[in-house]
């Protein structure tokens, strides 16, 4: 036997023992779902979750890269919860919007998915109960915050559970991946305008039309020759579309951060953000005065931002993020202390700082 098939062949026999150790583990999981199921215990825990991403990821001494890892985890830990009973997730949608790819990072493809037409109906789903989180998207780091995901935490008693960071890339894709071919090219607002000098520069001319998404621009595109999508890399996959060029956005620095909302948050982990929203009454220094407690007891404001209440004329709504949990004696005396001042203050959810 050559070398080449003797390593083979320890790789076919590694397989197969990874194959017998998530079988393995399954089983486990099914037994401890039997013991929450007897306990009424909640079946998903995200702070075992990422205590189990973090144990592994400090373990591992290999060649093995540790984002892949945390990759491969994050589906063998949604696997296993499907067999305890799977997660219900709506998303702002459809199928292979950026929010999805969100969702899918963060609870791995073996969740169950909703996908709606609105953030307001994602908020919808987690509070009457047909969901247990919701993903939405709150701010992109060249275009600012989504200002509809903010407004809908004043009218809903829901709470932040979780962030995700999503490194966006657009691309343009077409049936043929032929640029020869287009007539028209499709996206939402907000890729169109992430992409303008590409576009400018290399397609002068074409029409840019808008749609709902970059998911459903992906799918005019697969019923039309002459149609281009700006969409993601999972768009092609599902509707089965090419590359006319990869990653054509103007900055190479593309973020989106989105929000996992849920009913309730998590306890702390020692590597917490605090979202808070609250109303100051109008005098002079207001806001000066509310942000004191905070310098005070050295908390770090990683945000702030404000938005009109939309219930009386220049009444003001701050939105603010801060490092630490609720559960930390002095966040927890910092929003105590600001209560006075404020018509209102309202704590929107402690969560682990960057998602898993």
């Amino acid at each position: 036997m050559g070398e080449l098939e003797r390593l083979r062949k320890e790789i076919d026999e590694i397989d197969i023992e990874i194959l017998r150790l998530l079988n393995k583990r399954a089983g486990t999981v099914i037994n401890i779902a039997h013991i929450k199921r007897n306990e009424k215990a909640k079946f998903y825990s995200p702070e075992r979750e990422r205590e189990i991403l973090e144990r592994l990821t400090s373990l591992n001494k290999g060649h093995f890269p540790n984002d892949t890892l945390k990759v491969i985890y994050r589906e063998i830990l949604s696997a296993s919860l499907s067999l305890e009973g799977p997660l219900k997730v709506a998303y702002f949608g459809p199928q292979a919007t950026f929010t999805h790819l969100a969702a899918l990072r963060h609870f791995g493809s073996s969740a169950s998915f909703l996908p709606v037409e609105s953030i307001k109906e994602v908020f919808d789903a987690v509070d009457s109960g047909k969901t247990d989180f919701g993903v939405v998207p709150v701010e992109n780091s060249n275009e600012g915050v989504v200002s509809s995901t903010l407004d809908l935490f004043m009218d809903y008693d829901l709470k932040i559970s979780a962030e995700v960071m999503l490194e966006i890339s657009h691309n343009l894709l077409s049936k043929s991946g032929d640029k020869a071919k287009i007539r028209r090219i499709y996206s939402n607002p907000q890729a169109t305008s992430q992409c303008r000098r590409w576009l400018e520069s290399d397609l002068p001319g074409i029409p840019i039309l808008e749609s709902t998404s970059t998911a459903k621009a992906a799918e005019i595109a697969s019923q039309d020759e002459e149609v281009a999508a700006i969409a993601s890399e999972v768009a092609a996959k599902v509707y089965d579309l090419h590359f006319i060029e990869k990653d054509i956005g103007d900055s190479r620095y593309n973020f989106t951060r989105f929000l996992v909302i849920s009913k309730e948050f998590p306890p702390k982990t020692g590597k917490d953000k605090t979202s808070i929203m609250f109303s100051i009454k109008d005098k002079p220094g207001a806001l000066h005065d509310i942000l004191s407690p905070f310098k005070r007891a050295k908390i770090n404001l990683t945000k702030i931002e404000s938005r009109p209440s939309k219930r009386k004329a220049w009444e003001y709504i701050f939105f603010v993020d801060m490092e630490g949990h609720i559960d930390d004696r002095k966040v927890r005396k910092a929003i105590d202390n600001i209560r006075d001042s404020c018509l209102y203050v309202k704590i929107l959810g402690s969560y682990p700082h960057g998602g898993a």
